[in-house]
């Protein structure tokens, strides 16, 4: 790669022609104050797009409480349904940053998201709104969790390759934190009217608490349209990230790109999944709880231990910490079990709770971790596979950074998954058994599982 003179042009204005983070020289004169910029700017998106995600966490347990007549199931089944929506939506945003530009479509991803905070700020409000709106209002918060794979997408463009993990770890794990603030923050605003002027009246618990549960969903919309138009106007689009449909599907036939939506579904499946469904099950096993004062510390640990998670991996490999990671995650996985109520036992919620703490801290480090595997992986591998059929450095390094970008967009949107899954069969086990012991089994064999397979594809070969 070609040294900058100081004759070249820098970049400059919303489109950038030069980008070449890899050249010490260009990243120290100009590419690292724009790649960070880039950087926070989808940082504070993302957070937003996780707290938009997670809603129905905060807002399903309280339901009941103000009018509405649903069912555990039911209630269960909405803090899933915006998973099935990410996840699915997750697959083509993790194709449209070279296709549209990462300054666009940060900025139309996040500016959408507004819909589905104001429509729930007025569902919540009549008691009489039947259970298909809020399935359409849980499917269209799922826009939200889509734009972890177009965020992570685009900032992967950005920096060198021996920052990539750094970076994608802040991202991910700050953007993560959204988890956290909004189940911190949602029930501190449902306790004062802030939104009477725009509409919001208060409700009346059957124990006599006065609730604006719409401030839950409302509180979003003036921090939504401050980060939709930092968006548009701090960010960049860069040519350098252009490259077709047809450029980008090829990765799908990768064997390692199922392999690693497998390792990563048990990661970050798992913090979405438990973050999704942590206070509806703590309900159902520990009534006498207050589970919203305390379910947000979970997220918010496992969020910053995502960004410690991609360090440690630039450090230590991804391979070492994903494999403790796994290891951690199936032993605890088995103490829980000794912490339910059952058989005329009360149960521990302390041991319950440090033990879900736990499994948050390695299910963010797991996330890190395997962000930073399909990085190295991919990159690794295309560069030999085109450098073997004659390709030249400059379309090794393109198809490097392509395949890469699309690979981690769709490993997310498998991840996404745990977000649905989770829950549901936390419900399904509570329905059948009164016990979610029965879908602790199933995590607890999954984890074994991808404690060998992380072992017996990457371990024994050092490949990553």
């Amino acid at each position: 790669m070609s040294q900058i003179s100081s004759s070249s042009p820098k970049p400059s204005g919303s489109v950038i022609e030069d980008w070449q983070p890899d050249n010490p020289e260009f990243w120290q004169q100009s590419g690292k104050r724009i790649a960070n910029r880039n950087l926070w700017i989808s940082v504070y998106c993302l957070l937003l797009s996780f707290c938009v995600w997670m809603l129905f966490s905060a807002v399903a347990v309280n339901l009941n409480k103000v009018g509405f007549n649903f069912t555990t199931d039911q209630l269960f089944l909405l803090t899933a349904l915006p998973a099935v929506s990410g996840a699915l939506l997750r697959v083509p945003y993790s194709f449209v940053i070279p296709l549209f530009g990462g300054r666009r479509w940060t900025a139309f991803s996040t500016g959408i998201l507004l819909l589905p905070c104001l429509w729930l700020g007025f569902a919540v409000q009549n008691p009489d709104t039947s259970y298909f709106t809020f399935i359409l209002i849980a499917l269209l918060c799922g826009f939200a969790g889509a734009n972890f794979a177009s965020s992570m997408g685009n900032i992967s463009f950005f920096f060198p390759k021996e920052r990539q993990g750094g970076a994608l770890g802040i991202n991910g794990g700050l953007g993560n934190l959204g988890v956290s603030v909004m189940q911190f923050f949602a029930p501190l605003a449902i306790s004062f009217g802030i939104f009477s002027f725009f509409g919001g009246g208060v409700q009346h618990a059957d124990s006599g608490e006065m609730i604006w549960l719409e401030n839950a969903a409302w509180m979003w919309v003036p921090f939504l349209t401050v980060a939709t138009l930092a968006a548009w106007f701090g960010m960049n689009d860069l040519t350098a990230a252009k490259s077709s449909l047809k450029e980008q599907l090829p990765v799908l036939k990768r064997p390692h790109l199922w392999v690693m939506a497998l390792l990563y579904l048990a990661t970050f499946g798992s913090f979405i999944g438990f973050s999704a469904g942590f206070a509806m099950l703590s309900k159902t096993q520990f009534p006498d709880i207050v589970i919203l004062r305390y379910a947000f510390f979970g997220p918010l640990l496992g969020a910053l231990a995502r960004s410690a998670g991609g360090m440690l991996s630039d450090r230590f490999g991804g391979i070492r910490v994903t494999l403790l990671n796994f290891i951690v995650m199936a032993i605890f996985t088995a103490l829980l079990f000794l912490t339910l109520p059952g058989e005329g036992q009360p149960g521990s919620f302390i041991a319950f709770y440090a033990v879900f703490m736990v499994l948050f801290i390695n299910a963010g480090l797991g996330s890190g971790s395997t962000f930073q595997m399909i990085a190295v992986i991919f990159r690794k591998q295309t560069l030999a596979r085109v450098k073997a059929e004659g390709g030249s450095d400059e379309k090794a390094q393109h198809e490097a950074v392509t395949e890469t970008s699309a690979a981690l967009g769709f490993i997310s949107a498998i991840g996404a998954l745990g977000g649905f899954f989770i829950p549901q069969t936390f419900g399904m086990s509570l329905a059948m058994t009164g016990s979610p012991a029965n879908a602790m089994k199933v995590f607890l064999v999954f984890y074994v599982v991808c404690v060998a397979i992380t072992w017996l594809v990457y371990g024994r070969k050092k490949s990553a």
